[in-house]
């Protein structure tokens, strides 16, 4: 599927796994909430320290996948046992956010994004908690991809690039 299918399943997924490569080579990978404010740039907030800015100040490159839609079912035309799915794979950049105004604007996105009828604390909540957060920004590098399976009434399967 293409990048908009991508994006969207990227912005429906409750959660995203960012996988990185921790100092020693060993992969680290961890769900994280997401917030995307354009076609390529995602943000994600964190304590000040730990394996997540560790793993970026050692090597910068991240994998982002997400899941939605995902239920098991039986073939409707053949009775196999199979999976309905969306999902988005994309390779990013993280970089920790230092400017005050970017990580205000970050954590304003993911606040609209997981909480937006709470936006009326915000401004007070940032003001308590802005200086012991920290902010990772992540660039995608290329588009992300898109990948599904989905069956139409019908029960004919979804094919690339068809929709309902």
């Amino acid at each position: 599927m293409d990048a908009a299918f991508a994006l969207e399943v990227f912005d429906k997924a409750p959660y995203v796994t960012v996988s990185m490569t921790r100092p020693d080579g060993t992969p680290y990978g961890l769900p994280l909430s997401l917030a995307r404010t354009d076609e390529k740039t995602f943000y994600f907030h964190c304590a000040l320290e730990g394996d997540k800015l560790e793993c970026i100040k050692h090597n910068p490159t991240v994998f982002l996948s997400a899941v939605t839609k995902c239920a098991p079912i039986v073939g409707p035309k053949d009775g196999s046992f199979t999976l309905q799915y969306k999902s988005a794979t994309a390779i990013g950049h993280a970089e920790i956010v230092t400017d005050r105004d970017e990580k205000i604007v970050a954590l304003r996105a993911i606040c609209l994004r997981f909480l937006p009828h709470h936006m009326d604390a915000f401004d007070d909540a940032v003001t308590r908690s802005l200086e012991r957060t920290a902010v990772v920004k992540i660039t995608l590098k290329e588009p992300p991809v898109g990948k599904r399976k989905q069956y139409n009434k019908e029960g004919e399967e979804l094919k690339w690039g068809r929709m309902e």
